[in-house]
């Protein structure tokens, strides 16, 4: 059933990703400036940010199955939507529904993870999960860059939506969701909502927030949205090259979640490893932005796809810090902080692109030089801002 729900997170990475593909494509059809391209990558993730706290209350109060098998269809009509886009507004609104239509299809695999696996081994399995849904990353890789190179980008969303329909089918066929013990009565949605407040009100909220809205969006945003046309415009490398180096990284990204799994020790050292795995990342998108050379740009990306696999440590300090009953909800609440900070940062980069262009400047190492900076000053936040209690109390609503 795991695999089963995996098959959509897969599909919703290769979603989130395919931007740096379809880049050149786009920007030459719709005469898209840098700004607005970083627009049309940032609209999935808003809108897959934006659903988060809905999607937490429907996992919890109506299932993990039911939840995925409503929602992911529209990610189907936002394919297509797109693939048919003859102006750039209806290509930016079937990227809002994909977002929505992709909302729960992470949440749904490490709630059901933290339902029906054992605590210990939350992290090692979560890790396991990332891996296996990075696989959507490698068809966003040489696969697509080939397939959009001889034919279009809007083949390219075509094909997605062929797949989305296989992994919803799978879905309704295999996940069959065990009963929840206990035959308490069913939580009433301004009960849950009420519920969310009181996440939001625990003093250890805001800085597992701070950190996660910045981490993902970091090597998303490189990944999924900058890396082709860096490669493109700066080095000289044709569609399909870059193709094979974000392959690369997408398949060195398949190890880096299982490994930091089974590497995940419980309590302060937790955190403390997740600070230094941080301030690293920061200076690996410093390195890119700076120092100019292919090899550079090339090795730091691949060693940020491998480091990037600690924002599993993320989601296991997240398991930890907060009740068993609330687990759908505060997924949901950091889901959404990381979703909405993929949106944001791919907004800042791509205004921050922008005003390098207008001053005559190389516009990369503007991009790269403010994810930088967001990862540190987030990193600090993190060490600075309260850390959950060793052993969280019960939330009340």
């Amino acid at each position: 059933m795991v695999l089963a729900l995996c098959t959509a997170f897969a599909l919703s990475q290769a979603y989130r990703t395919v931007g740096a593909i379809m880049a050149s494509q786009l920007q030459a059809e719709f005469r898209l400036s840098a700004q607005a391209l970083g627009l049309f990558s940032a609209a999935f993730h808003f809108s897959f940010g934006a659903m988060q706290l809905f999607m937490g209350i429907g996992i919890d109060l109506h299932g993990v199955r039911r939840t995925v098998l409503t929602a992911f269809p529209l990610a189907i009509v936002g394919a297509l939507l797109s693939s048919v886009s003859q102006d750039y507004a209806l290509l930016v609104a079937g990227q809002v529904l994909i977002g929505v239509g992709c909302a729960p299809a992470f949440l749904v695999c490490t709630v059901f993870i933290a339902r029906h696996f054992p605590a210990a081994r939350f992290a090692s399995v979560s890790g396991l999960v990332l891996g296996i849904g990075g696989v959507g990353m490698l068809i966003t890789g040489t696969p697509l860059a080939w397939l959009v190179q001889e034919h279009s980008w809007r083949m390219g969303f075509v094909v997605l939506a062929a797949v989305s329909v296989l992994a919803w089918l799978a879905i309704w066929h295999w996940v069959r969701e065990p009963a929840r013990p206990g035959g308490q009565p069913r939580e009433s949605a301004l009960a849950a909502l009420r519920q969310f407040g009181a996440l939001f009100a625990l003093p250890h909220t805001l800085g597992i927030l701070v950190l996660g809205a910045v981490t993902y969006a970091a090597f998303i945003s490189l990944r999924g949205l900058w890396l082709g046309p860096l490669l493109i415009e700066r080095h000289g490398y044709t569609l399909v090259q870059s193709g094979n180096v974000a392959l690369i990284v997408s398949v060195i990204s398949l190890v880096g979640p299982p490994l930091f799994g089974r590497l995940d020790r419980e309590g302060p050292v937790r955190r403390r490893r997740i600070i230094g795995c941080s301030l690293a990342y920061a200076a690996l998108f410093a390195a890119i932005g700076f120092f100019t050379e292919a090899w550079v740009d090339v090795g730091g990306t691949i060693a940020i796809g491998l480091l990037s696999g600690f924002i599993v440590w993320q989601y296991a300090d997240v398991r930890a810090a907060y009740p068993t009953a609330i687990t759908g909800r505060a997924m949901a609440v950091f889901t959404m902080a990381m979703f909405l900070g993929v949106a944001l940062m791919q907004w800042v980069t791509g205004v921050a692109a922008s005003i390098a262009v207008a001053h005559g400047a190389e516009p990369f190492t503007a991009v790269l030089a403010t994810i930088a900076a967001l990862l540190l000053a987030a990193t600090v936040g993190f060490a600075m801002l309260p850390a959950p209690a060793p052993r969280p109390g019960r939330v009340s609503s």
